[in-house]
C-alpha cells in the first residue's frame, strides 16, 4: 500500500518576514531622504478584546519595521458621524500616511460610509470603493490586505493561475469579492460560493484553487478536495482552527496553507508594505511600489 501524500505547507510566516523587511528597508529610506517616517493611524471603536489586540499587534509590527503609528480609540458610543470626521480629520493630516479602520466597529456603526470616509491614497487597508474598483479593473490601487497576501502566496509558491478554476468560499466586501476579482486579473476561472450556495461540495471538487474565507470551522473537507489541488485557507476561528479541515485535506491537495502561520502573516505584511509605498507616494518619493500596490503588472485584456 502506498504512502498517503501529504501537500507542501504554503509557509506565510516565512514570506512575511521578507515582506516586512523589505517594508522596512524602504521605510528608511523615505525617513533618510525626506526626514519624515512612514505614519500608519489606526481607529477603534470600542474595547473588543480581539479588536484590541490586533490593534497592538499592528502596531509593534509597524515599530519593528520603522513604521510610526498613532492610535485613535474612540468611545463604543461613538456615532457614525463622529467616526467619519475622525477618520476625514486622518485623511487630510499630511502626517498620516495610511489608516486603518479595526472592524467590526459595533452594529450602530455604519461602516460603508465609515470606510468611505477614507482617502483612497491613505486607504493602506484596500477596504474603499475606490480600492475595490481599481482591484476589478486591475488598475493601480491598494488592494484588500488578506487577498492581496493571498496572491502574494500564490506567486512566491509559482501557482500558475492562467486558465485554473478557482472556487472561493466566500463572499465579503474585503475578502471574498476582492480575492474573487485578483484571481480573475490572473486569468483564472472564478466561481464564487457563499453560504447560500446549493451542494457546495460539488463546487469544491472541480477547483483547482480553493480559497475558503466564510469563517465556518472545517466547512471545506478533505474528500471533496480535488487531488493536487492548492488549498488557500482564509478562515480563522475559536481554537486555531481555519475553514478547511486541515488533516484530511492535507492528505488531497498539493499545497496548503496552515492555520495559523499561512494567510494570517501575510495580512499585516501587506497592510505594512502598503503603508510605506502610501508614505513614497505621498512624499513624492521614487521608490518602487511594493508588489501588493500594483493590481495587476499590465492592462486588463477583456477577452
Amino acid at each position: 500500500m502506498s504512502a498517503v501524500q501529504t501537500a507542501r505547507l504554503m509557509d506565510g510566516t516565512g514570506l512575511a518576514g521578507r515582506i516586512i523587511e523589505e517594508a522596512a528597508a524602504k521605510a528608511a529610506e523615505i525617513a533618510r531622504s525626506t526626514g519624515s517616517s512612514p505614519c500608519l493611524a489606526t481607529v477603534l471603536v470600542g474595547e473588543d478584546p480581539a479588536s484590541v489586540t490586533y490593534v497592538r499587534m499592528k502596531q509593534a509590527r509597524c515599530a519593528k519595521a520603522g513604521i510610526r503609528s498613532r492610535h485613535i480609540g474612540l468611545p463604543a458610543t461613538t456615532t457614525t458621524a463622529e467616526l467619519i470626521d475622525t477618520l476625514a480629520g486622518l485623511s487630510a493630516d499630511p502626517d498620516v500616511h495610511g489608516i486603518l479602520l479595526q472592524h467590526p466597529c459595533g452594529p450602530h456603526i455604519d461602516e460603508r460610509a465609515a470606510f468611505e470616509a477614507i482617502a483612497p491614497e491613505k486607504d493602506v487597508d484596500g477596504v474603499t470603493m475606490h480600492s475595490f474598483a481599481a482591484m476589478s479593473f486591475a488598475l493601480q490601487g491598494f488592494v484588500s490586505c488578506t487577498p492581496g497576501g493571498i496572491m502574494r502566496l500564490l506567486k512566491a509558491y509559482d501557482v500558475d493561475l492562467a486558465g485554473k478554476h478557482a472556487v472561493v468560499v466566500g463572499r465579503s466586501a474585503i475578502l471574498g469579492k476582492p480575492a474573487g476579482m485578483l484571481l480573475l486579473a490572473e486569468n483564472a476561472t472564478v466561481t464564487y460560493c457563499h453560504s447560500r450556495t446549493a451542494d457546495l461540495s460539488a463546487f469544491v471538487r472541480e477547483a483547482d484553487v480553493v480559497v475558503a474565507a466564510v469563517g465556518r470551522p472545517r466547512l471545506i473537507r478533505g474528500e471533496d478536495i480535488k487531488p493536487g489541488a492548492v488549498v488557500i485557507d482564509a478562515g480563522y476561528n475559536p481554537g486555531n482552527v481555519g475553514d478547511v479541515d486541515f488533516d484530511t485535506a492535507s492528505t488531497r491537495a498539493r499545497l496548503i496553507t496552515p492555520v495559523p502561520g499561512g494567510v494570517g502573516p501575510m495580512t499585516i505584511a501587506v497592510l505594512l508594505a502598503q503603508t510605506v509605498d502610501a508614505a513614497a507616494n505621498q512624499l513624492g518619493r521614487s521608490t518602487p511600489v511594493s508588489e501588493g500596490h500594483s493590481v495587476h503588472d499590465g492592462e486588463q485584456r477583456a477577452e
